[in-house]
């Protein structure tokens, strides 16, 4: 990673809007070539349906582009969470075109007209301590492993594909419920809200912002948020303020580990962690323990390694 000076710390933006992109494929060329001339790194998502994303820069490139995305008409009102880092938290610029901005394999879906209702973060603790509210975490295993809200239910999903597959098997117990649904940054329990009503399920909200926004704007002491929120860069965990939180990521099958897990015996690092350790054949281990000897050497002479890209499940 690139690192800072304190007067020359790196903006981070997740961002995402859900608008009707006809001709997503032709901003393609022209939102790459904006953020590599800046020395903007991350990833932008580009489908029919939207733009999703999390990008760093300097303070004063991040704000260009913004406000270079807000000219596109369709992405006026872009949602976008800031936060900080220390260091570049990306190795890499990517401009990806898709069929979906945040996966989730069901046709009719349709977020930008039938989403559930928005709900404020100040407005937020009100709703879920609610005893009659179901509040659903709409992230997957590895994400919720670290940190969720009060009276939240984890569906245990490995994928947002799996979601609508939960969704179906309780589908007796969410209708006529309110139901109250949060994701990291907003992207997933809005697209979720709008297949709750796809399947008649109509009483759904979903946190404006998501866990960032929440962090970001809630009191600790009024906070009904417990742990960590995952994130999808090197920072790997944000706490309250967006601080950067204890959680590292096992190099081996990139689960977000705490303290306690790195104090396993099964933990080695970049080698295997408690949630890999069992699953892992020795070629695997091998394969991994001359890698991270690599890494230890770069740092050594003051280089940066990357590790490489996360599974697929583990992309926004």
């Amino acid at each position: 990673m690139i690192s800072s000076s304190p007067e020359q710390t790196f903006r981070v933006a997740a961002l995402y809007r859900f608008a009707a992109l006809p001709d997503y494929e032709t901003l393609r060329p022209q939102l790459a070539a904006f953020c590599c001339e800046r020395g903007i790194r991350g990833t932008l998502l580009l489908a029919a349906e939207g733009i999703n994303g999390t990008v760093a820069g300097r303070p004063e490139v991040i704000d260009a582009l913004i406000a270079h995305l807000k000219k596109i008409p369709a992405l006026r009102d872009i949602e976008v969470k800031y936060s900080t880092a220390d260091a570049m938290p990306f190795h890499r610029m990517k401009v990806r075109l898709k069929k979906e901005i945040v996966t989730m394999g069901v046709s009719g879906v349709d977020p930008v007209n039938q989403a559930g209702t928005y709900v404020e973060p100040d407005e937020w603790n009100a709703l879920i301590a609610d005893p009659d509210t179901l509040v659903v975490d709409t992230r997957n295993a590895y994400e919720t492993a670290i940190g969720t809200f009060s009276r939240a239910e984890d569906p245990k999903t490995e994928t947002f594909r799996d979601f609508p597959t939960w969704a179906e098997r309780n589908l007796n117990r969410l209708k006529g419920r309110k139901v109250a649904m949060f994701c990291t940054g907003g992207i997933r329990c809005e697209k979720a809200t709008a297949y709750m009503k796809l399947i008649g399920v109509d009483d759904v909200y979903h946190l404006k912002g998501g866990i960032l926004k929440y962090l970001e704007e809630v009191p600790a002491a009024q906070s009904l948020w417990e742990g960590e929120c995952f994130v999808f860069d090197e920072r790997v965990s944000v706490r309250h303020d967006l601080q950067k939180g204890e959680a590292t990521l096992c190099r081996a099958c990139r689960h977000p580990l705490m303290p306690d897990e790195r104090a396993s015996p099964l933990f080695q690092e970049g080698i295997s962690c408690p949630h890999c350790a069992e699953t892992r054949s020795e070629a695997d281990r091998a394969r991994y323990a001359e890698r991270q000897r690599q890494v230890e050497l770069a740092e050594k002479r003051g280089e940066s390694f990357p590790i490489g890209t996360p599974p697929e499940k583990h992309k926004v």
